[in-house]
């Protein structure tokens, strides 16, 4: 009798269970796609995009985040450095971005949430033939961004005495002097959440607007037979519960319009760092290693560090209105 050792095939080879699986869901997959082809080729356009510009962007920023790069020579590859150092050295980002970027966000996400409902719920009551003007004076701001910023708030903030705010303050005798308003630390934070509430009533604001106009109004009289009594009680129990999808977008757009904001602060004071920090936000944290510094390796790792907050937070959203079981 022969004594021959049995060898087993490796895991992950094709002979293996586990390989022979992985190579019939491949095929599955391929033949999905295949049989698909066509819906695919409308597609390739946005895939194209989102390759070129979110996917790979946002690979290439994992991967420099842990080197040293600065631009020219090649990067240098040492681990989790960065987010060590971004977590126990940068004492401005732990003191000055991290609280900022935290204070700005929950003031400004949440409140330009809340006010785009807001209009757009009072927008609705109003009669059809001048809903769109109103709709359009309060959408207008959003689409002027820089313009408005650079003409409007910068005049109005004005250091000197023709600026709007110190004309009429020194008018009216409440103050004596001019106030530096954009370069003293302790208003620029507090005016950089106005000028951002003002500009808010953006996407999300017309997806609101939209999904008001889709709620069956049927569910309105069935709520009044059911002892609903008035507006608000209409609004918390039908109007929000029908719009969740809209909710949801406006949700995420606000969340990555609050997180993403830095410019604000360079468009307001034309400094790329706010005196004392006090405007300085996650974006301008980022601006500052990666275009001034050229420590674009512990850039990338802030913009990680940025990318996983917004998850995060998203991931909450998703939770917070995606549609329960039996809606």
């Amino acid at each position: 009798m022969n004594n021959k050792s049995l060898t087993l095939p490796a895991e992950g080879s094709p002979s293996s269970p586990g390989g022979a699986r992985f190579v019939r869901r491949f095929r599955r997959f391929f033949r999905e796609c295949w049989d698909s082809r066509l819906s695919y080729l409308f597609l390739a356009p946005f895939l194209i995009a989102f390759c070129g510009f979110i996917l790979i962007p946002v690979l290439m920023a994992l991967l420099l985040s842990v080197t040293s790069f600065n631009g020219f020579s090649f990067p240098a590859f040492i681990g989790v450095h960065n987010f060590i150092a971004l977590l126990t050295q940068d004492i401005v980002f732990m003191k000055h971005t991290l609280p900022n970027t935290f204070k700005f966000a929950l003031i400004v996400g949440p409140g330009g949430y809340a006010l785009s409902f807001v209009f757009a719920w009072l927008i609705h009551q109003l009669p059809r033939n001048i809903r769109d003007y109103f709709t359009l004076a309060l959408y207008a701001p959003s689409m002027a961004g820089g313009v408005a910023l650079s003409v409007i708030w910068i005049a109005t903030f004005s250091g000197d005495r023709v600026g709007y705010l110190n004309n009429i303050l020194l008018k009216l005798g409440l103050i004596e002097t001019s106030q530096l308003w954009l370069q003293d630390p302790k208003y620029l934070m507090n005016i950089m959440i106005i000028v951002t509430l003002w500009t808010s009533m953006g996407v999300g604001f017309l997806a609101m607007l939209g999904g008001l106009q889709t709620v069956n109004t049927e569910l309105y009289e069935a709520g009044r037979i059911d002892g609903i009594k008035n507006v608000l009680q209409e609004a918390y129990y039908i109007t929000i519960p029908s719009m969740k999808p809209q909710m949801l977008f406006s949700a995420v757009m606000a969340i990555v319009g609050t997180l993403k904001a830095g410019a604000i602060s360079t468009q307001l004071t034309g400094l790329a760092i706010t005196p004392s920090y006090s405007g300085h936000l996650m974006t301008n944290h980022i601006d500052d290693y990666a275009f001034l510094r050229y420590e674009w390796g512990y850039a990338s790792a802030v913009s990680v560090v940025l990318l996983v907050i917004s998850y995060l937070v998203m991931r909450f959203c998703y939770r917070l209105f995606a549609a329960k079981e039996g809606e």
